[in-house]
């Protein structure tokens, strides 16, 4: 097992001559069959900090607090100027006794700085997004607080109109990063029950289109089977579908909803040009943004996260005249404790 460990594996006897040493290992020091057999510890992991101290004498593996089992793991840098993450088990005769193994563990530490910079953009992108709008409604609240008798009724009336807008914009960013979160963390709930999804989309399209002389309604094919999910975060999906549609994709053609095997097919497509293939899946990243008037670039993210919950799948394709065709499919789910 300790052969095929991802990381590298060191162990050395009580003497500090290394008993064993598993293949990523001797990848990693360039090692051939068992030369690093019967070497010492201290040569066999040559890695020192910053400052040219060595690993085997800062953290001295056989002396020091004789209750001391384990060793932290701690950056390293090995000859060659790469950063590692060592950490090391001492297993005592007895306790307090004297040290007869080390176990010495060593892993890269590209993928954590990787993920250390993707930690850092999410926070510079998050900060940008909330500032956006905060800059709105400090500027305008200023403005009105030290100059109120300036303006007519009118302009203040415009001034209150876009801080109330740029507050809901900010409602709605923060409503998104925490579900953004939600789903990162694997804590979306859902309140699930019985949801017809035909009925579902002839209320959002009525809702989205509200203030528009025609209303689109829902191509249903087939007689469509209730399924069973939370209704507020389905209408979340499809909403976000159709506005997406509108906004992105030179506006909405239609939205099909019928009956497949054991659940529903609920289809968005839009006139645009369609999503190039090699990016239909970055459309799901978080923040991922294109083209003029985009949002925060959670809101895919954020679609594809809820359908997921619900154990149904989303996939990006085309129309035949070359819109994008978005199509989620939702298992029926049915509790159990109902089919009896």
């Amino acid at each position: 097992m300790l052969e095929n460990f991802p990381d590298g594996i060191v162990i050395a006897d009580a003497e500090g001559r290394v008993t064993f040493v598993n293949a990523r290992t001797r990848e990693m020091a360039r090692a051939v069959g068992d030369e690093m057999l019967g070497m010492h510890i201290k040569d066999a992991i040559p890695f020192d900090d910053l400052s040219g101290h060595s690993w085997y004498d800062v953290v001295r593996p056989y002396d020091g607090f004789e209750l001391r089992t384990r060793i932290s793991e701690h950056s390293w840098w090995s000859p060659r100027g790469s950063e590692y993450l060592i950490t090391a088990s001492l297993e005592r005769e007895r306790p307090a006794g004297r040290v007869v193994r080390v176990v010495v563990s060593i892993r890269n530490a590209r993928i954590r700085n990787q993920r250390d910079r993707e930690r850092s953009d999410m926070v510079a992108t998050v900060a940008h997004e909330l500032r956006s709008p905060l800059t709105g409604i400090k500027g305008f609240t200023a403005t009105l607080l030290s100059r109120w008798d300036q303006f007519s009724e009118d302009q203040r009336k415009f001034m209150l109109t876009t801080v109330d807008a740029d507050a809901d914009r900010l409602s709605r960013l923060i409503a998104e990063l925490l579900d953004a979160a939600r789903i990162d963390s694997g804590r979306l709930t859902l309140r699930t029950g019985p949801v017809t999804v035909d009925a579902l989309a002839g209320r959002v399209l009525a809702s989205v289109f509200a203030a528009s002389e025609e209303r689109p309604e829902p191509v249903i094919e087939g007689e469509i089977p209730v399924v069973w999910g939370d209704e507020d975060r389905l209408t979340q999906v499809l909403t976000n579908l159709v506005e997406n549609a509108i906004r992105h994709g030179e506006g909405l053609r239609d939205v099909v909803v019928r009956a497949v095997g054991d659940g529903i097919e609920l289809e968005v497509s839009d006139h645009g040009s369609g999503i190039p293939a090699e990016l239909r899946q970055r459309v799901f990243s978080r923040f991922w943004k294109s083209g003029p008037g985009a949002g925060s670039g959670l809101g895919m993210f954020i679609v594809r996260g809820v359908v997921e919950q619900h154990h149904g799948t989303i996939d990006i394709g085309s129309t035949e005249v070359g819109g994008a065709r978005i199509t989620v499919r939702l298992p029926i789910n049915e509790p159990a404790g109902l089919t009896d």
